[in-house]
């Protein structure tokens, strides 16, 4: 059996995340850095980060671990809604909760469900929802805004559920393994890249996605983190429509390579919601089959 780290400890989203990728022995790990790092070392077969959260943005320590040391692939997606509980140790009302803890991420899309219901806590950040369960179960916080899944693991009360302020608020996480065999294309498919352009040059990021204009491929997602240590400069994410195996990808791949100051492909896989990618007339890998066919027969002369 296969096994997959996740983002612990245990009772976390993205353990109910980790879970969605089918049967496996799951590893809970305290940071987004120790899972990349135990995938890197070949300690389990895969990791399962989270990415992005639709009301508090990118999930940047998946971001930057993603882009720096060895190159790790996304061959899976998963996005989860997010619905907490509010869980406390037996017998505490909402009026005795003088402290309630989470992950920020956690604690900004409930702030006004702990204004309005919990008026005399004072919000504590910790490393993961699960987290704040356990140090509610030991005694450390009155409340936990968690998973609904840690309840499972602690024997915590559940003072609320179905906690968000943000009723269609979503997670999105990635499945990551080491380099290797890709998921096949599947016409439902989603390619991340980490990009470096060229900030001596005017209009480098305008050339860079006019390069996937050009063939067709449609941009979902673009986010920035500044480089490490070089004021002023950034690497920049993007997340398109299509798959690495076709050619209207790979041949803007390639451009983007021969224009940028570094490429990281992150991966090439199936889209959690599985919408359509399909190239649009003009683009798709018989047009470009039959476009080299007319080149290498002018070439010869024909």
């Amino acid at each position: 059996m296969s096994r997959i780290a996740y983002f612990g400890p245990r009772g976390t989203f993205t353990e109910q995340a980790a879970r969605s990728f089918g049967d496996a022995e799951f590893v809970a790990v305290e940071t987004v850095p120790s899972v990349l790092a135990a995938v890197r070392a070949g300690e389990v077969d895969a990791g399962c980060v989270p990415v992005e959260n639709s009301v508090e943005g990118a999930v940047t320590a998946t971001m930057d671990a993603m882009a720096e040391d060895e190159p790790l692939y996304a061959v899976g997606e998963a996005v989860l809604p997010v619905r907490f509980s509010i869980l406390t140790r037996p017998g505490v009302k909402a009026e005795d909760v003088k402290t309630v803890a989470s992950h920020p991420h956690a604690l900004a899309q409930v702030r006004y469900w702990i204004a309005d219901n919990l008026p005399n806590a004072v919000p504590v950040a910790t490393t993961s929802t699960a987290a704040a369960a356990v140090q509610v179960n030991d005694g450390e916080f009155d409340a936990a805004v968690s998973a609904p899944v840690a309840v499972m693991h602690y024997p915590l009360a559940e003072l609320a559920t179905d906690v968000a302020d943000v009723g269609t608020a979503v997670t999105r996480f990635l499945l990551l393994r080491k380099p290797g065999h890709l998921p096949q294309p599947t016409g439902r498919d989603r390619t991340s890249l980490a990009v470096v352009i060229a900030h001596d040059e005017p209009g480098s990021l305008a050339n860079t996605l006019s390069e996937l204009a050009l063939r067709g491929i449609n941009l979902t997602r673009i986010e920035s983190r500044p480089l490490r240590g070089l004021f002023g400069e950034y690497r920049f994410y993007l997340d398109l429509d299509g798959h690495i195996g076709e050619q209207r990808v790979a041949d803007a791949l390639t451009t983007l390579h021969r224009i940028s100051r570094q490429v990281r492909f992150l991966g090439s896989y199936p889209k959690a919601d599985q919408s359509p990618s399909e190239a649009p007339p003009r683009s798709t890998d018989a047009d470009y089959q039959a476009a080299a066919e007319w080149l290498a027969k002018v070439r010869e002369g024909h």
